[in-house]
């Protein structure tokens, strides 16, 4: 009889410390968004934070995840010919600013579902000698504007935090 009293003892503590545990996982997470912009995104953690919003002289929001080679994050919107899909948008992206980085590498091209569809690029580079990697989600929003969320970071650094980077993509939609 002792031993099922334990038993069940056991089973309110664990049960007591997953809630408490998926709670502050839970409040972990923040909404960004801002009057200036006309998106919304969450971020998985507090260790992102905001290092600039749109002003005057500049149209996008940047990110870092803790230092700046750790993660760093921009979001620009981009205005495109009608019928420009995002997988061209991305070969042209590609073609004409990413392939003449120092040491690049290029990756795969994967289609990409979140609340706005589209897809993503991977690709290598070097950084004043240090191997860089650079993940960027080309999402949707209609036949006429693309969002790119263009992550770059350490190559281990960014690899590491894969999961939240897929999330902060997924997570974006227009207010």
């Amino acid at each position: 009889m002792e031993l099922v009293n334990n038993m069940s003892v056991l089973r309110m503590i664990l049960a007591s410390a997953l809630f408490v545990l998926s709670c502050s996982l839970a409040s972990a997470q923040q909404v960004f968004t801002s009057d200036k912009i006309d998106y919304i995104i969450e971020l998985p953690s507090t260790t992102w934070r905001v290092i600039s919003e749109p002003d005057a002289a500049h149209e996008h929001v940047q990110f870092v995840h803790g230092e700046r080679l750790d993660g760093h994050l921009q979001i620009r919107k981009e205005v495109v010919d009608a019928g420009t899909t995002a997988s061209d948008f991305a070969r042209r992206d590609r073609d004409q600013k990413f392939r003449f980085h120092p040491g690049f590498v290029e990756g795969k091209e994967e289609t990409f579902s979140g609340r706005l569809n589209g897809v993503t690029v991977s690709y290598e580079f070097i950084k004043t000698g240090k191997p860089m990697m650079g993940r960027i989600y080309y999402v949707q929003a209609d036949n006429r504007t693309i969002y790119a969320l263009r992550f770059t970071g350490l190559r281990d650094k960014l690899a590491r935090i894969r999961n939240q980077t897929d999330l902060i993509a997924r997570s974006f939609k227009l207010k």
